[in-house]
């Protein structure tokens, strides 16, 4: 069972995107690309294969050179507000339909477009300089001309690539020769798998044992490796020296293999090539950005819909009122034109250009360093996540274990008494106990023996079963070759691929047994007295997600005895060790300190038992079908009536202000849900040393259930509860979702808090996924590792790859959401409302105009004052919407309940967005009728009127609109009042510039523009006064 929950920690976004992969592959298949089929590779030369790779090239590009115009503007006009612009726009060419001048509409238009090919031009330059500067990084390559350079693009399958020490694996290679001396080379794999720990990668022993790099180009041998696939945890192949005699075959697994884009740790190694270009795993492994549409653009597209609805309405309405006269359907027409402004052409532009300017924010914020946007046109949905769910291991904590335990069963040992140990392990190796007859010495020393040799055992053990390598460096006093010879402990680092197996070390260490050397086939380690004892390793079984242990077997070089010892989780080793009755008790005590516990055994082999096994592992290994299987039935033989030795419990810390975090994030309104692969009790504590749960909070843990009887009925008592925090391990949950979805959803949704432990990370994938679909609310999933359905995310450099967002450090989180998310919703909704504001006020004067004069279609303003209306005069005041903040961003940090406000979606709804059209209508139609109450003899006179007090009406409510000023928002509104009065010059053809000059005109203007702007005044005084908004109430 435990085989098929606890896939390993990065496969969510790979399952996903395999789907999507096939789209892409067969697609790629009809243009000719050939399908994936298994290789042999020669080593060293290329040109012997028999069939054509893909270039080793990077491309990340969403358009080439020819697709790039059509692309962008397809991906434009499929939405129905641009098509509606260009459908308008080309209507100005049949003349019966045509209204003043051509470019009243296309500039507007154009202008739009301009801005968006601008923009996409600007990322896919980016895009190809990076690729570019990947593609071009030079390597050195193996040739019968002794060691040449190429660039990373012209790499092909069968080459040898030298990579040095922190220089990127350019394509997929098998591991043929390393420069370290212990004969194995660490791996760094973050861009990859978003992981943070190394990787332990083997040579192949036959090319490792050659004597130099240059013999890999005299023997003939090829490797075969199996088809292309997606799986960056797994790999079958085999090595055959067909020159050796006998032919040596040796079977390939993934501690084998260099994958692309991981980064070499130590030593210089040299490898093989075998995938390329497209069929590289990483490649394989990144889907196709997906644009991701917010919420906030589908609610604005949908009030579009709503103002399209309302200009078709009007221009029936007026045809209706001419009595459908003469041909009425080219009238409809012309009003459809006339009234177009209704949808505002630069309410996308405007959006868009704020969605880049929040980002920008985001990434500039000094408080909140290291902080990347990925996902540009989602910023405001940060400002409504009702749901955050979280990982632990690395996003809660630091991912930096502690030493804590050592428990035998009968006795434990905890921090304070190490020294208790540690004198057990010197008496261990200074007394000549096994030299004694035993029967002399009194029973009183017996008993301190047996515990004394136990816990000798048991550190013995630790100090053993592990994959961590003691590295050399030189400090200043002593140089490498020095410290390695005379094993200087000031110079030693452990480099391990996780921080447990180091905590385990150095504690191992501390009470006086010390790892000094390890290589491929031996290790050694000093006891207290100074001496070195040699141990040859002669297998080890690494850990993996389904084992969940790691086993090694060494034999120790001054007895020549054979040991098999094991770690593991105590789910599974709980079947494998003898039967005792202290075990599960213990871990659950351990677990409820919020220790990660491992159980550690072992097994005494004689020589014939271990040459059996061995003989049936290397059998095993070197089958190309099912070989994980039988690979794992043959270790499955060891595995039985091991020694239990001994537990130890290591502590993960907290990352900083994790609490302070979290508190902010539940004052808010979000509800957080803790997902994590650890045991119940371990997570039960964390979520309460985290203040997850708060103290006086009662916590309700659901019992396994499996059948559909006991969930119902567990179900039912949780439903009693109230106010409680629910914890549920991942089996449960499986069971509860497959038979009562919607009421588990119902409930848990409830919850202020949940914790899911023991949770598969298709598991975490599929909770996204029923939250959002369940509550229709935005959920954040943050976690080390990739999650596909994210809406925003943290921590782990590269898992960030899929990620939307992505801070350094949790408590990042608190401000990432509470200042800029709940600034840009509130900014964009403000901005969106107003553009639309702007555009109605215009329509309302058009048609009081047209009604006025015998609802004609005749527009009230030419050519040029159209289009400079949406851009030069109001487009900066406008924009500069977007500086607007209604509160500090410390009051925001120190209120959170500010941020629940906005989870109502109060900032744009009907109800604001009715308000609005009301106030458009009301200003239109004064501003209108007033021009037409006062003007003289000329027409001429109302256009100068009514659009002097249009613009200064629009530069008051942006005025009137903003909260907090800032010193770009002055200059933008001085600068457009500028500009309309110097373009007065030029636009005598619309405006007589001599009646401007008049005091009646001042006058007139004057008064316009304060009966339409002055009640609005008076009505927001009002308002702040009685029935203040939240956030004033702090500001005041």
């Amino acid at each position: 069972c435990h085989g098929a929950h606890c896939s390993p920690r990065v496969t969510v976004k790979y399952r996903i995107n395999s789907l999507c992969h096939g789209v892409c592959c067969g697609w790629s298949r009809c243009c000719g690309m050939g399908d994936f089929r298994p290789r042999t590779v020669w080593l060293g030369h290329p040109e012997k294969r028999e069939q054509r790779y893909p270039r080793n090239v990077i491309n990340n590009q969403k358009y080439n050179f020819f697709t790039f115009l059509p692309g962008v503007l397809f991906n434009q006009f499929k939405y129905f507000f641009n098509l509606y612009f260009l459908l308008l726009a080309c209507s100005q060419f049949v003349n019966e339909l045509r209204l003043g001048a051509l470019y009243t509409y296309w500039v507007p238009l154009g202008f739009v477009l301009i801005i968006t090919i601008v923009r996409e031009a600007v990322e896919e330059v980016r895009c190809f300089l990076r690729d570019k500067e990947v593609n071009s990084q030079i390597y050195s390559k193996l040739s019968t001309r002794g060691t040449v350079k190429v660039k990373s693009s012209s790499i092909q399958v069968g080459d040898l690539i030298i990579v040095e020490k922190n220089q990127r694996v350019p394509a997929d290679m098998i591991f043929l020769r390393t420069s370290e001396k212990n004969g194995s080379c660490f791996l760094r794999t973050d861009q990859l798998d978003g992981e943070t720990d190394w990787k332990l990668r083997l040579p192949v022993s036959c090319t490792q044992r050659l004597p130099t790099a240059a013999d890999l180009l005299q023997i003939r041998s090829y490797v075969y490796a199996e088809e292309p696939n997606i799986d960056i945890h797994n790999f079958i192949g085999t090595f055959t020296r067909e020159d050796g005699d006998p032919p040596v075959n040796e079977s390939l697994s993934i501690e084998n293999t260099l994958w692309a884009s991981t980064v070499i740790a130590s030593g210089t190694v040299v490898g093989v090539v075998v995938y390329t270009g497209k069929e590289l795993r990483s490649v394989m492994n990144t889907s196709n950005p997906r644009h991701k549409i917010g919420l906030f653009d589908l609610e604005v597209n949908c009030l579009t819909k709503i103002l399209f609805g309302a200009l078709v309405v009007v221009s029936l309405v007026m045809v209706a009122l001419q009595h459908f006269a003469g041909r009425w359907y080219l009238q409809i027409f012309r009003f459809l034109l006339l009234f177009s402004n209704i949808v505002p052409i630069s309410l996308r532009v405007n959006l868009d250009m704020g969605k880049m300017v929040f980002s920008w924010m985001i990434r500039k914020d000094s408080k909140i360093p290291g902080t990347v946007v990925r996902a540009s046109t989602i910023p405001e949905q940060l400002g409504r996540i009702s749901y955050l769910l979280t990982d632990k291991t690395g996003t809660l904590t630091q991912n930096e274990m502690v030493f804590r335990r050592l428990h035998l069963g009968t006795v434990a040992y905890g921090m304070d008494s190490m020294d208790e140990v540690q004198s057990h392990v010197f008496s261990a190796y200074t007394q000549p106990s096994h030299d004694l007859p035993t029967s002399r010495a009194p029973a009183a020393t017996k008993v301190r023996k047996t515990i004394s040799s136990r816990v000798h055992e048991a550190v013995k053990a630790i100090a053993l079963v592990h994959n961590v390598t003691p590295v050399y460096e030189s400090n200043g006093v002593t140089d490498q070759a020095e410290a390695e010879q005379h094993y200087e402990d000031t110079c030693r680092v452990y480099q391990a691929s996780s921080p447990d197996e180091v905590s385990l070390v150095q504690w191992t260490e501390s009470v006086g047994l010390t790892l000094v050397g390890r290589d491929q086939s031996s290790m050694q380690l000093r006891t207290p007295s100074g001496q070195i004892l040699n141990f040859t390793i002669l297998q080890i079984f690494p850990f993996t997600y389904e084992s969940k242990r790691m086993g090694i077997i060494v034999r120790d070089e001054t007895t020549g005895e054979i040991t098999f010892y094991m770690k593991g989780a105590d789910v599974v080793m709980a079947g494998i060790v003898q039967y005792n009755d202290w075990l599960e008790e213990e871990c659950g005590n351990m677990a409820r300190e919020g220790l990660r516990v491992l159980v550690v055994a072992k097994k005494s082999l004689t020589e014939e038992q271990y040459q059996d096994f061995e003989a049936r592992y290397v059998q095993a290994k070197l089958s190309v079908h099912d070989r994980s299987l039988k690979v794992a039935t043959v270790i499955e033989s060891l595995e039985m009536e091991m020694e239990l030795l001994c537990l130890t419990g290591v502590e993960d810390q907290l990352q900083a202000d994790v609490r302070p975090t979290l508190e902010i994030l539940r004052n808010a309104g979000i509800k957080v849900w803790m997902l994590t692969g650890d045991k119940l009790e371990t997570a039960t504590c964390t979520a309460k040393n985290a203040h997850l749960v708060t103290r006086n909070q009662d916590i309700h843990v659901f019992r396994p259930v499996t059948t559909r009887g006991e969930a119902h009925l567990e179900l039912n008592a949780f439903r009693r509860k109230h106010d409680c925090a629910l914890v549920i391990s991942g089996d449960s949950l499986e069971v509860c979702l497959k038979f009562y979805e919607y009421e588990f959803m119902e409930l848990a949704c409830q919850c202020p808090a949940v914790v899911c432990c023991r949770c598969a990370p298709t598991q975490k994938a599929q909770i996204v996924r029923l939250l959002q679909e369940r509550t229709g609310k935005l959920t954040c999933a943050v976690g080390e590792e990739p999650h596909n359905h994210q809406t925003a995310e943290g921590e782990g450099k590269q898992a960030s790859l899929a990620a939307d967002f992505s801070v350094s450090q949790f408590k990042h989180l608190g401000r990432l959401l509470m200042v800029h998310g709940r600034n840009s919703y509130k900014r964009s909704a403000a901005l969106s409302q107003f553009v639309i504001h702007r555009s109605l006020c215009i329509s309302t004067m058009q048609a009081v105009f047209s009604s006025v004069f015998y609802f004609a279609s005749v527009p009230l303003y030419q050519g040029f004052l159209i289009i400079g209306y949406s851009t030069i005069y109001t487009m900066f005041p406008v924009f500069s919407l977007v500086l607007d903040k209604d509160v500090k961003s410390e009051v925001a940090m120190l209120y959170p309940e500010l941020y629940k406000d906005l989870l109502k979606g109060r900032p744009l709804s009907f109800k604001t967005f009715l308000i609005w059209v009301l106030i458009s209508i009301y200003q239109g139609s004064i501003i209108m009728y007033g021009a037409l109450l006062l003007f003289e003899s000329e027409f001429v006179h109302i256009v100068a009127i009514s659009f002097t007090s249009l613009i200064l009406t629009e530069l008051l409510m942006v005025a009137l609109t903003v909260q907090t000023w800032h010193w770009l928002m002055i200059v933008a509104e001085l600068l457009s009042l500028a500009c309309y009065i110097a373009s007065l010059v030029f636009l005598h053809e619309f405006i007589d510039v001599y009646f401007i000059a008049t005091l009646s005109f001042v006058w007139k203007v004057t008064a316009i523009t304060l009966v339409s702007c002055l009640p609005l005044y008076i009505l927001k005084y009002l308002r702040r006064r009685f029935s203040p908004p939240s956030y004033s109430k702090l500001t005041s």
